[in-house]
């Protein structure tokens, strides 16, 4: 996606990894066509303790999430992964081993994948040197996140193209069974979907125990106009799990001044904390201080990357939401992340 300003990273990263969750077309999947590339068949996701499931065998055709059905002839040995949520699933299922190039990551999680060449930026995807790679799979995030002529060109080249972006938590997490199966991974994603559902199902319920229902705006970025996730859309969707009043955005990401004013929001979440917003920058905006968030110094600097990072990671940004939303509530997230909670440090007598 090339902008036509400079923007800065925090709006260009979240743009390109995640405009497919909140594409207004996304929710309509297109008329199935075929592609010898993909290899899946996905299955609905268990709520119980999944058994021991046979590896398919290859060849396997599924059908990805621009409908297309892709058919993958043998077990994927080299991958080429084009959004950072499918490197970091690659990777949580075991396959990290085998991506051979990805997309640009400013986060660079996991660190593992550091070292990987990169064939693709938020500005475009470079075909060629993919061609070059000569990998087994490549997971792209298809026309939504605007590498549609590349999944075309890649295709076209004999090189099988898997289409993977969530537009719910649901397929997010089917997502994850899909990538298991398409890598011949399939204990290992189910086990990984598994604990993800469970997981935010568990902070779901510690959320509803709030005693309140906050009015929430979640800050992406303010220069050049302010940008937050439209409420209809996956992270639109975190929010209500978190039992959060979303202010949302348009299709475009955008509110304007006065419907963000009028919204009256009792909470600012800082987004873009990692780009030098800061609680004290935000009280002296010119038309921000009668909001009730403003007013009560409700301002907090919060993680994009979790929070709005459609793979594993998914239960790590609702926890930070719940957190920073219902800080009374904090000491219950450890339990339902099923981790262990840190022993807190006694004050100094």
């Amino acid at each position: 996606m090339a902008a036509k300003r400079s923007l800065p990273a925090s709006l260009l990263a979240l743009l390109f990894v995640l405009v497919a969750a909140c594409s207004p077309t996304a929710s309509t999947a297109p008329t199935a066509t075929t592609a010898v590339v993909g290899t899946l068949a996905p299955t609905l996701a268990p709520t119980t303790a999944p058994t021991s499931t046979p590896v398919p065998a290859f060849p396997v055709t599924i059908t990805d999430d621009e409908g297309t059905a892709v058919t993958l002839k043998a077990e994927p040995l080299t991958i080429v992964s084009l959004t950072p949520a499918t490197t970091e699933t690659l990777f949580a299922i075991g396959a990290g081993s085998r991506v051979v190039g990805k997309v640009q990551d400013v986060a660079n999680f996991p660190p593992e994948a550091a070292s990987i060449p990169e064939v693709a930026t938020f500005a475009g995807v470079d075909v060629e040197k993919i061609v070059a790679l000569s990998p087994d799979l490549v997971v792209s995030g298809g026309a939504g996140l605007t590498q549609g002529d590349a999944v075309t060109k890649l295709r076209a080249a004999g090189i099988p193209v898997i289409v993977s972006y969530p537009t719910t938590v649901e397929t997010a997490i089917d997502g994850i069974r899909l990538l298991g199966k398409a890598t011949g991974l399939v204990d290992a994603a189910t086990l990984l979907a598994d604990a993800v559902q469970r997981k935010l199902g568990n902070l779901r319920n510690v959320a509803m125990q709030a005693a309140a229902k906050p009015r929430v705006f979640y800050e992406i970025d303010t220069t050049g106009g302010i940008f937050t996730p439209p409420v209809d859309s996956i992270y639109g969707e975190l929010f209500t799990m978190a039992n959060a009043q979303q202010i949302g955005g348009n299709a475009s990401y955008q509110i304007s001044l006065e419907q963000l004013v009028a919204a009256d929001p009792q909470v600012i979440l800082l987004g873009d904390a990692a780009y030098g917003a800061t609680a004290d920058a935000v009280k002296k905006r010119e038309g921000w201080g009668g909001m009730t968030a403003v007013k009560t110094g409700a301002i907090l600097p919060i993680d994009d990357i979790v929070v709005t990072r459609p793979g594993p990671r998914i239960i790590d940004g609702l926890a930070a939401l719940i957190r920073a939303i219902h800080p009374e509530l904090t000491t219950l997230v450890c339990p339902a992340l099923e981790l262990p909670c840190p022993t807190p440090v006694p004050a100094a007598s």
